[in-house]
């Protein structure tokens, strides 16, 4: 008897419907055809021993299983109740009727519990445009695919209740979710908060003006003086994530088995990975393409602690999608794309010592140290970079102040009114959200000086030798400054403030 049945494949962060065609027929042996992978290959003796733990039976007869289409290769071990479910509906154990209704995803144990799967939100997402009317997977990914509506999510715990319920004998109930109410309700403010930070105030304020345009900041200063402190709390300060937004983001962590409990995430991630970090890690890759760091940050923030502690290699792989807002990963059977739009935040010290110029410093570096030290970080990644800004050390008697600072909340408000001005400006165009977002056409559409803007910015450039790219990051951030002060046009002050974030262009840097 010949019996179909529906699961799916996860490439990039879309899925792709695999039909499993079961044919039994006389003769013996079991055969697994349509590019599987090892996990797939072994999935007979998994589903042999659950099927005997639960009272059923292999058929003893010449198995042929298809995973069609038969070009794409199938990974892991999730297709093993679609494949054990095909098994038992072509050996008349289980009634085949609907069955061409469900797509049907789950890794099983020897004992016939099923194991969670990776990309249960973009395959719940898949079946419900093809019109699948159901979904059976884990139950511990129940929550998550349960966030898609118009499909019913059945969650199990073992192949027993599959079974019992393609007979008839007791239904699976499905997992309902209010994605909307579920949405609203965990939205919460993170642990990290800036009143919690003493001083400080002209970075608290850089923070702003970066979480306000969506600009990319490097913090530069000596160990101890609140470089990591501060990057923690940028989270709290950047307005809540939109609907969409946290369906785009759950959908990317979905793909590497990292969401959390209740399915939807509504917190921005915040990623701080190792300086040990390979390339391949940070922006994606491997044998079988899997996000990487930069795609998990997507609509949050990337954290780099001690930026020339990182390979080269690995900070030049950045360059790209720090421009393009995703991350191209190409193999020669396919190639698949990751968004990464993100907010780079990075720290370094100014030397290798960590203290440049302190004449309070036993430790100095020598020119050449300081040379080596700050050429592992390049001018073009630099320019990508809007916002420079110096960190000084907290003086004690700003420590020993009771007297808290300004809460997040506070900022917060300040930055999402920000926001929406620029949601207003750019309404007219698709991927266009934040002033970071702006490329050189939008920038001289939206970014009109007056003449003594142009004479201040003029000898800026010719004083500090800025590049054109330069250029623009200074704009973007004036326009930035003049949305945070409800300023329609951008006036001289408002350049003046975003020349001052141009730290590491001054002679005595990287000259």
């Amino acid at each position: 008897m010949l019996v179909k049945v529906f699961g799916s494949a996860v490439f990039g962060i879309e899925a792709t419907t695999i039909t499993v065609e079961v044919n039994i027929d006389k003769g013996i042996g079991y055969h697994l055809v349509g590019l599987p992978d090892k996990a797939v290959s072994e999935s007979s003796y998994r589903i042999s021993a659950a099927l005997d733990n639960n009272n059923f039976k292999l058929p003893g007869k010449k198995i042929i299983i298809n995973m069609a289409p038969a070009d794409i290769r199938k990974e892991g071990a999730a297709y093993d109740l679609t494949l054990a479910t095909g098994i038992l509906a072509a050996s008349n154990q289980i009634k085949s009727e609907g069955i061409k209704d469900y797509i049907i995803m789950g890794e099983l144990s020897l004992d016939g519990s099923l194991q969670p799967i990776k990309g249960a939100l973009p395959i719940a997402i898949k079946a419900r445009e093809e019109g699948f009317k159901y979904f059976i997977l884990p139950k511990e990914n129940a929550k998550e695919a349960a966030i898609v509506n118009d499909i019913e999510i059945l969650g199990v715990d073992n192949i027993l209740e599959v079974i019992l319920h393609f007979n008839g004998e007791s239904k699976i109930e499905p997992t309902i979710i209010d994605t909307r109410a579920e949405f609203y309700k965990n939205i919460d403010f993170p642990e990290f908060d800036f009143s919690d930070v003493k001083g400080q105030e002209s970075i608290k304020r850089c923070m702003e003006i970066a979480a306000a345009g969506g600009h990319n900041i490097i913090l530069i200063g000596p160990p101890g003086s609140g470089k990591t402190m501060l990057a923690k709390r940028l989270p709290s300060i950047l307005p809540p994530m939109t609907l969409h937004e946290a369906l785009e983001t759950t959908k990317i962590h979905s793909v590497v088995g990292k969401t959390k409990e209740n399915g939807l995430m509504v917190q921005r991630p915040f990623r701080s990975p190792h300086h040990t970090i390979s390339d391949v890690a940070l922006v994606g890759g491997g044998q079988y393409p899997q996000p990487g760091e930069i795609s998990l940050s997507h609509n949050g923030v990337l954290f780099l602690d001690e930026l020339p502690e990182f390979k080269r290699t690995v900070l030049e792989v950045m360059r790209q999608p720090l421009e393009d807002r995703e991350v191209t990963i190409s193999r020669a059977r396919f190639t698949v794309t990751y968004p990464s739009s993100f907010m780079l935040v990075a720290s370094m010290n100014p030397s290798p010592s960590g203290f440049f110029n302190d004449p309070n410093s036993p430790m100095t570096s020598s020119p050449q140290e300081m040379q080596r030290y700050l050429s592992k970080i390049s001018g073009p990644l630099l320019d990508r970079i809007d916002i420079h800004i110096e960190v000084t050390p907290v003086p004690f008697e700003k420590l020993s102040e009771e007297r808290k600072g300004e809460s997040s909340v506070v900022i917060r408000k300040r930055v999402t009114a920000a926001r929406e001005l620029q949601s207003i400006r750019f309404k007219n165009y698709q991927n266009l959200h934040y002033n970071a977002q702006m490329n050189v056409k939008q920038i001289r559409a939206f970014c009109k000086l007056s003449e003594e803007s142009l004479l201040l910015i003029k000898t800026a450039m010719e004083k500090l030798n800025l590049s054109a790219r330069a250029y623009d990051r200074i704009l973007k951030v004036a326009r930035t400054i003049a949305d945070l002060a409800n300023s329609e046009n951008i006036t001289p002050d408002h350049i003046a403030e975003a020349i001052q974030y141009r730290s590491l262009d001054r002679d005595g840097w990287l000259g």
